[in-house]
């Protein structure tokens, strides 16, 4: 459905920091992205040689920015938008980039509106739960920074 450039031109996340390889599946309540970037030892989330399972939130929050971009019609430069929270987060893997095939990315909106989401995410590869929890998004947080006084 969109692929890596494709990504890559609606997310603020540029070179090796645009972790995701494809959308594959997308509605205006869900998002199903695949990556195989936890692989590659230049990844830049890597520490000590490793990819640590906690990292996996930033692909959630990538497919998550995605899905934004694409709800809203973007085509041209991304919004700034932040993770504000992250809760209930499980990890059941220690690391990443030890697993051989694509990593399989969901995200899905539970509530929100034009600047606040609350979206539950989960990593799973090959039908193994990886990790999961949820987050809150702000999406236009230089709307927010306007109006303070």
């Amino acid at each position: 459905m969109l692929d890596h450039d494709g990504i890559a031109a609606r997310i603020p996340h540029q070179g090796s920091m645009c972790l995701l390889e494809a959308v594959v599946a997308c509605s205006p309540s869900a998002i199903d992205c695949v990556a195989v970037s936890h692989r590659d030892p230049a990844n830049p989330l890597r520490a000590e040689g490793r990819l640590g399972a906690a990292n996996g939130i930033e692909y959630a929050a990538q497919a998550m920015a995605v899905h934004g971009a694409l709800l809203a019609g973007q085509t041209d430069a991304p919004r700034q938008g932040y993770l504000t929270s992250v809760r209930s987060v499980s990890l059941h893997v220690d690391r990443l980039d030890n697993l051989p095939q694509a990593l399989d990315i969901h995200a899905e909106r539970l509530s929100g509106d034009a600047n606040h989401i609350l979206y539950q995410f989960s990593l799973s590869h090959a039908g193994q739960l990886l990790l999961d929890g949820r987050a809150t998004v702000v999406l236009d947080a230089d709307a927010l920074q306007e109006t303070r006084p």
